[in-house]
Order: structure tokens, then C-alpha cells, then sequence
């Protein structure tokens, strides 16, 4: 019985990153052998056992057998006699099928170390293509790790793969649980241009896919192209360590760009309507949380009205919060307007740069809101016991009034329709 630390662990040594976790293997063990030296099975589908100290997951060498379409497809096989090569052939990239043994020895059959030094993601065999969730983790990889680049190869296999209608077999959970790991990874936009490239976004989430190629004037969007415009907003907020519902939403926030009719090229007015429903079809197909599916329709609802904030009049602004029902949630309020911030800052090109631009809309509507949920409604509405049909009214009037006193009247008291 022999026992290898594999796989990651391995991996970010050689890059010299922090290793968090150790995954093992064990050769030459049987489950009787494992459960003999204490350690505890939790396998469902193979057996993979914790370790009585540390808690660490050790897995006996398998080999696997394609049955099905589908990620779930397969039937695992382990014994005495599998072979460390056995299990480390069925890997999905090289440089996750290096094994390192207790003397130190490192295993590296496929030459991982290699592509380690030349930033490579390299499948290992034909094997990759039976299951479809590694394109999506070899798209997070890319996220985690921007500087590596998928070898020519492994593309066309994943194009491949996609052609012929693997990824379709995905659960939405299993592309939910990818595509939002690697939105918290440090470039999100590297795993969107890894799905471009082998067509997985198009059929994961054609909505996000078909902004690549939609101009937007330039004036505001120096990078002009939306698709790009979604890229940086996405790294924008991963490089504020934004939590991962505001990461969501500001991916998503100009999905209506995408349906606009080319005769509103480059203005796309009255894309955020569009946006809103095609936000919801995402969210629906991909199963996503409800705190992050609710801040997103959110945002693209009303990114374009926090843009215009310096504009509203203190009614329009109560509205706004009205709808977006800050007064009881405000902090998710506080959510959208960090991601229409991120929609504000994603936006460079060669004429010009906002990534560092000023945004006093943000600490604007805070201010706003904070004053509006001072407004005492309790009081307004034991003073109006009696005509309880006036309370609603009254308070909405206080509210205004509280938002005029904190950041000035912006104009007349009226609704101006931009909220």
C-alpha cells in the first residue's frame, strides 16, 4: 500500500502558490484495507475515504469506463492492482496528473511539469472528451491561472465535444456550481473568452454570448464592443473581492444589448426592459441562487437609472428606492449599486480608460437612502390613526422631503420619468 499526494496540491508547488488542500491517492489498498487503519468511507460513487487526524480525503487508484452521455456517465473500477499511471491517465489536464510520494519522488507521466513552465492547459488523453464539466473547469482553470493558455489541441477537442452536443447533457446545477467559482476567481473574463473560443458560451448562456460584436458609442464605452465591456466588468469586480451575487449581477447587467434591433446600434435604448427577461431566462435555466438571480434583475433594471443619479429629482429617487425596496433591504440596494458601479468602471479602450473615474453616484444614494429610512413611519402613522388611508402618502412626502434636505433639490417636485 502506497499513498501519493496528487493532483492540485502538486501543481500549485510547482507554481509556487499556496497549497490549501491535499488530495491523495492509495495503491495497492482494498476499502477493507482502508477501514482496517481507521480511516472513514464517504464515497458515493467510489470509494474515498477521511483520514482519522487530518480529515484529508484519500481515494483508492481507479480506472473509469464511459456509459452514458453526460458527466454521470461512467462506472469506476478500483482494486489492488490499478496503478498509480492507471489513475493519473483518466486525469483531465497534465499539470493536474502529477503524483507526489512521501519520499518526495514526483510522478509526472504526461510531462505536467513541462506545461507547468510554459503555461499550457494540456488534456491528457482521448478520455477528456467523456466528460463535458471539464471544458467548464478548464474554462475556471483559466480564471484561477491567467496567464496559462489551452494548447491548440485540447481546444479542438473541446470544440469537438461541443459539436457534438456534449455539453447539452450538463445539469444546470453542475454549470451553475463552474461558471460561479469561476466568477470569484481573480479574471473572470479569461474563463468567458475560454467558452467563446470552443463554443460552450453559446450554448450555456447564449444570452451573454451574443454581446461579443454589439458596438456601443464610443464617447461612453471606449471599448466599444459590449462583449469586451462584459469582460472587464467582470475582472473589475473580481478585483474588488466583491462577493459573489454582485459578481452575478454585473455580468449580466447589459444582457439587453443583446436583443436590441440593430436600428438602435449604438444607443440600445430601452435595452434594460430587454435585460430584465433575458436576465430571468438565465437565471431560470441556470438554477441560480435567489440572492443572486434577484440582484441581477435588479441591476439591469435599474444600472441605467444609479447612472443618471446626479440627474433625479429627490421624487424620482424615492421611487427608485421604492421599487428596488431599499427601505427593508437595504442592503442589497448597496449590492446594485456596487455592481453598477463595476458597469461604470469596466470600460476601457484605446480612447481612454474609466477604470479609475470618478463615481459619485454610489455615496449619492447612499446618503439619499440613508436620510428617506430616517423618516420615522411610526409616528406618521399614529398621527394619522384616523384617516389611515393618508399614511402611505404622508410618509412617501416625508421620505421626498428627507432626500431634498440631504442632497439638495435637484429641481421641480414632480416625477420626472427617468425612474
Amino acid at each position: 500500500m502506497k499513498t501519493y499526494v496528487v493532483g492540485g496540491a502538486v501543481r500549485d508547488e510547482l507554481l509556487g502558490l499556496p497549497v490549501k488542500d491535499h488530495d491523495h491517492v492509495v495503491v495497492g489498498a482494498t476499502p477493507d484495507d482502508m477501514v482496517r487503519q481507521g480511516f472513514r468511507p464517504v464515497g458515493k460513487d467510489f470509494p474515498v475515504f477521511l483520514h482519522p487526524q487530518t480529515q484529508e480525503e484519500y481515494a483508492l487508484a481507479r480506472t473509469e469506463r464511459k456509459t452514458a452521455p453526460g458527466y454521470k456517465g461512467f462506472v469506476f473500477h478500483t482494486s489492488p492492482d490499478v496503478t498509480l499511471e492507471d489513475d493519473l491517465v483518466r486525469r483531465d489536464l497534465t499539470i493536474n496528473a502529477m503524483a507526489r510520494a512521501e519520499d518526495g519522488t514526483l510522478t509526472d507521466p504526461f510531462n505536467g511539469q513541462q506545461d507547468v513552465r510554459d503555461r499550457i492547459f494540456r488534456h491528457v488523453s482521448d478520455a477528456f472528451a467523456e466528460d463535458p464539466v471539464r471544458i467548464l473547469r478548464v474554462a475556471r482553470f483559466a480564471a484561477r491561472y491567467p496567464e496559462f493558455r489551452v494548447a491548440p489541441e485540447t481546444n479542438a477537442l473541446m470544440r469537438k465535444m461541443v459539436d457534438e452536443g456534449e455539453v447539452d447533457a450538463l445539469v444546470p446545477e453542475r454549470v451553475w456550481q463552474e461558471l460561479s467559482r469561476g466568477l470569484m476567481e481573480q479574471k473572470p473574463s479569461r474563463m468567458l473568452q475560454v467558452l467563446r473560443d470552443c463554443g460552450a458560451l453559446a450554448r450555456i448562456v447564449p444570452e451573454l454570448d451574443r454581446l461579443w460584436g454589439v458596438p456601443q458609442p464610443e464617447k461612453w464605452h471606449p471599448e466599444i464592443d459590449t462583449g469586451i465591456h462584459m469582460e472587464q466588468v467582470a475582472d473589475y469586480a473580481a478585483s474588488q473581492a466583491y462577493e459573489l451575487p454582485v459578481r452575478f449581477a454585473a455580468l449580466l447587467h447589459d444582457l439587453g444589448k443583446g436583443a436590441t434591433p440593430p436600428e438602435k446600434w449604438p444607443s440600445h435604448h430601452g435595452h434594460e426592459g430587454l435585460g430584465v427577461e433575458l436576465v430571468g431566462e438565465v437565471c431560470k435555466r441556470l438554477r441560480a441562487p435567489t440572492d443572486c438571480r434577484d440582484l441581477a434583475v435588479m441591476t439591469a433594471r435599474d444600472h441605467g437609472n444609479v447612472s443618471r443619479a446626479l440627474e433625479l429629482r429627490p421624487r424620482t429617487i424615492v421611487t427608485l428606492f421604492e421599487r428596488c425596496d431599499a427601505f427593508r433591504k437595504p442592503a442589497r440596494f448597496g449590492q446594485m449599486l456596487l455592481a453598477s458601479e463595476c458597469d461604470a468602471r469596466g470600460r476601457e479602450g484605446p480612447s481612454g480608460s474609466f477604470r479609475d473615474k470618478p463615481y459619485p453616484q454610489r455615496p449619492y444614494l447612499e446618503k439619499a437612502l440613508e436620510a428617506a429610512r430616517g423618516v420615522n413611519a411610526g409616528e406618521i402613522a399614529q398621527g394619522l390613526a384616523e384617516r389611515p388611508e393618508r399614511i402611505p402618502e404622508m410618509i412617501r412626502r416625508a421620505r421626498v422631503v428627507a432626500v431634498k434636505e440631504a442632497i439638495g433639490d435637484q429641481g421641480p417636485d414632480e416625477e420626472d420619468g427617468e425612474a
